[in-house]
């Protein structure tokens, strides 16, 4: 990936695909690093993917180091999430010390 640095913002993932942009700077979001989205499509032509349509995931300069870890790290596993899901779930999260699995269902 050609680097890319606006006013700040360092380009820290490209695509060419609308949805996997937003993918990425929600888990940036998500981790405290703050990210924007910026579409260099071609309005002459229609185009919506790959490299005639670059669409760049940016952070500011100072936080390049932090999100470009977070974009190597592992993605979390099934389970991790399904545990992150249930515990987000105030219906269904689990009380102060309980398993998450020994729970009898509701």
């Amino acid at each position: 990936m050609k680097r890319v640095e606006i006013d700040g913002w360092i380009g820290v993932w490209q695509t060419g695909i609308d949805y996997e942009a937003d993918l990425v700077r929600d888990r940036l979001d998500d981790a405290g690093v703050e990210a924007v989205i910026m579409r260099k499509k071609d309005r002459s032509f229609p185009v919506t993917h790959g490299s005639m349509s670059p669409i760049h995931v940016l952070v500011p300069q100072h936080q390049e180091a932090e999100a470009r870890a977070i974009l190597a790290a592992e993605p979390p596993t099934d389970d991790e999430l399904t545990a992150a899901a249930l515990a987000a779930d105030p219906e269904n999260a689990p009380g102060p010390g309980e398993d998450p699995d020994n729970r009898p269902d509701a």
